[in-house]
């Protein structure tokens, strides 16, 4: 590798990066909306384990869904950053839609469970399998 390619590599692994950290904080965005309060104090103040667990599963399904779309890029920059953009939204709003059923199958709202003053592990672990999975089905879509 000559330094022109290592620099347009480099160059590349910025703008993905970025996308990255954008469709991630995106997806937190949604979750925020999802369920009520506030992440950021259920996560550090109220140091909740169970919406831990839930960011932390929704985090890691996007975090693959955009390596995945990065290796499909085929070394097309512009193209390669596109995609990535379509499939995290893509990516976005089908964990929206996951965790929306595992809240209707519920006999309690999951976002109020996620929220009250009681830890809900059991149903943070089936909604962080439910979103995995779906993060897994698209990277494997990508590939």
């Amino acid at each position: 590798m000559d330094l022109a390619d290592f620099g347009l590599d480099l160059v590349a692994a910025l703008l993905y990066g970025v996308v990255g950290v954008v469709l991630m904080t995106a997806g937190y965005g949604v979750l925020d909306l999802l369920i009520p309060g506030s992440l950021g104090e259920l996560i550090c103040r109220h140091r909740r384990r169970d919406v831990g667990i839930v960011v932390a599963s929704g985090t890691l399904s996007l975090g693959a869904i955009v390596t995945a779309a990065i290796f499909a890029s085929e070394d097309q920059l512009g193209t390669g950053l596109a995609q990535t953009a379509g499939y995290g939204v893509v990516g976005i709003l089908l964990l929206t839609l996951a965790f929306v059923v595992v809240d209707r199958l519920l006999p309690e709202r999951l976002g109020q469970m996620l929220s009250d003053d009681v830890e809900d592990e059991p149903a943070a672990y089936v909604t962080g399998a439910m979103l995995l999975g779906v993060g897994a089905i698209i990277v494997g879509a990508i590939s």
